[in-house]
């Protein structure tokens, strides 16, 4: 599963926050980000002091791990949809964590992430998903009970030209029909029942 390598994004000037309280994983993700050519970057190592970053930059994009002490992601994640000023309130986030389970990922999305990656992740496997949440074109939803990104996500499978991990993944791309079109004659013989003659 590689990058397409026609594809080019330039992260020069992208300012990146990036939240962990492991010391050495934080460095491990300031020297990939590094390694993508992001310049700019505010490292942390608590939603504490991640919350004044926020309050003081202008960032393109929060990546933060999901198990802290002081203030996990998800709270993180909420303050910033919620109280962040609101030039950052709809900041793209990755939520990183140790667990892939479906409970993790949804309380993850229902915080307002943007996209999980779960570890131990490579930088090919990071540097995808940042392309990703770069080209996520869902509306921001800002409800009673919820906001962040539009949470009804389409199921189009991996990007063209990207193997997809799992056996049955399908392409985005779809090609041309095989067949003409039904007209509705044609469907509305298949909705009715049809008699069996024995």
């Amino acid at each position: 599963m590689g990058l397409d390598p026609k594809i080019r994004i330039n992260l020069d000037r992208s300012v990146v926050l990036l939240v962990d309280d492991n010391p050495q994983a934080l460095e491990a993700l300031t020297a990939m980000f590094r390694g993508f050519g992001v310049r700019k970057q505010f490292k942390c190592g608590s939603g504490a002091e991640a919350m004044h970053v926020v309050k003081t930059q202008e960032l393109d994009l929060i990546v933060i791990d999901s198990a802290m002490p002081d203030m996990d992601g998800y709270d993180f994640v909420q303050w910033l949809r919620r109280e962040a000023p609101d030039a950052a309130k709809f900041t793209p986030v990755i939520m990183l964590t140790g667990h892939a389970a479906r409970t993790v990922v949804e309380k993850s999305r229902d915080s307002g992430a943007n996209f999980v990656v779960s570890k131990p992740f490579t930088p090919e496997v990071l540097l995808q998903r940042v392309f990703w949440v770069a080209k996520d074109e869902r509306q921001m939803v800002v409800a009673e009970g919820y906001v962040g990104p539009d949470r009804r996500f389409k199921n189009l499978g991996p990007p063209l030209g990207v193997k997809g991990r799992r056996k049955d993944d399908l392409s985005t791309h779809v090609g041309a029909a095989k067949d003409p079109n039904l007209d509705q004659s044609d469907i509305d013989m298949l909705m009715k029942p049809a008699k069996v003659q024995l």
